[in-house]
């Protein structure tokens, strides 16, 4: 399983760019990332190679993160219809996604906080 790390930022110029800059100089690469704001804080979501290296780097530079989680990545066809396939198995085997993004290399990432292991046999056939 692949984790994700949460973080709440303040919603203002240059609040992405500094987490962007942080992973960056420690070497870490971002493979995923989604994010929503409103009028005064925004939610990330990230996805790493080494969460306890991402946390300590954000954490180092006064970001905090808020929660991590295990997330299923499965990699994706670029054309209509993928999301509904791959989501159609999840669904019949009665599982709630709470979390779902596009990562690099064409992945797919989803989270399901009430059956990670229902999540992980649905998409992986385990």
């Amino acid at each position: 399983m692949a984790t994700d790390l949460t973080i709440n930022l303040g919603n203002k110029p240059g609040t992405l760019a500094h987490i962007g800059e942080v992973l960056g100089n420690a070497g870490i690469n971002i493979e995923g990332v989604s994010g929503a704001a409103d009028d005064d804080s925004g939610l990330i979501h990230l996805l790493v190679a080494d969460a306890g290296m991402a946390r300590s780097a954000l954490e180092a530079a006064g970001v905090e993160c808020d929660s991590e989680r295990s997330v299923e990545v499965v990699s994706v066809v670029d054309q209509p219809g993928e999301l509904g396939r791959h989501l159609r198995r999840v669904a019949d085997a009665g599982i709630n996604v709470d979390l779902v993004y596009l990562a690099t290399g064409t992945r797919l990432v989803l989270g399901s906080l009430s059956d990670g292991e229902g999540l992980r046999g649905a998409l992986h056939g385990s």
